[in-house]
Parts: structure tokens; C-alpha cells; sequence
């Protein structure tokens, strides 16, 4: 919501289960589901799959000027390299408030607690 206020056009990367692997994890909702859910929210105007982690190539393809990002991710190794590169190309980088009590982590949890 907060991003989509931010711009004309609200584009949503969704990770391919492929790519979730980089966390060494493993989806619990297959990425079908999980576009269809990103698809189904009415601030997002288009979800489209990630299959790898070159967000500046993303960002030339889709023709993005502002990137949204949890600011769980701010001053880190890896998005310092990203904003550095983005900035590089004129594409503003906007460290969104992480959303506080929701955690993935939690929730696989908490379900795997009950099976």
C-alpha cells in the first residue's frame, strides 16, 4: 500500500521456487499460488515472476525508476551494492518500513510446530 501511494505503476517481483533457494529454504506455498496471491492484492498493477537476482537488469527491462525495499534489507553488503549500482541509472532506491510481527520464518514455524 505504502508503495503503490509512491508511484503510478506497482510492479511486483514474486521468486520462482528455483530462486528461493538462495536463502536455503524451501517455499511451503508453491510460486503458482504465491503469484496469484501477489496478483490478487488491488495495489499491485502487475506481478511478474524473478528468476534471478539482477535487479538492475530487471529494473532496465521493466523500465522501473523507484525500487521498493524493506528497510530490513538498509545498509546491508548486498543492497548497499544494488542502491550503488541502481543510483548508478538513475533509479531511486526506497527502504519501506519492514513490516513488524510478520515474519515467514515465524509462520513455517508455527506450522510445523502443529504437524
Amino acid at each position: 500500500k505504502n508503495a503503490r501511494s509512491m508511484c503510478d505503476k506497482l510492479i511486483v517481483g514474486v521468486t520462482v521456487d528455483e530462486l528461493a533457494g538462495y536463502k536455503e529454504k524451501q517455499p511451503i506455498i508453491p510460486f503458482s499460488e504465491r503469484i496469484e496471491i501477489v496478483r490478487s492484492c488491488r495495489y499491485v498493477d502487475l506481478a511478474v515472476p524473478q528468476y534471478d537476482m539482477d535487479k538492475l537488469e530487471a529494473c532496465r527491462k521493466m523500465k522501473v525508476n523507484i525500487v521498493f525495499v524493506g528497510d530490513d534489507w538498509y545498509d546491508t553488503a548486498t543492497w548497499k551494492k544494488y542502491e550503488e549500482d541502481l543510483t548508478t541509472e538513475g533509479i531511486q532506491v526506497i527502504y519501506l518500513p519492514y513490516t513488524r510481527g510478520i515474519c515467514s520464518t515465524r509462520i513455517v514455524e508455527q506450522i510445523a510446530a502443529r504437524n
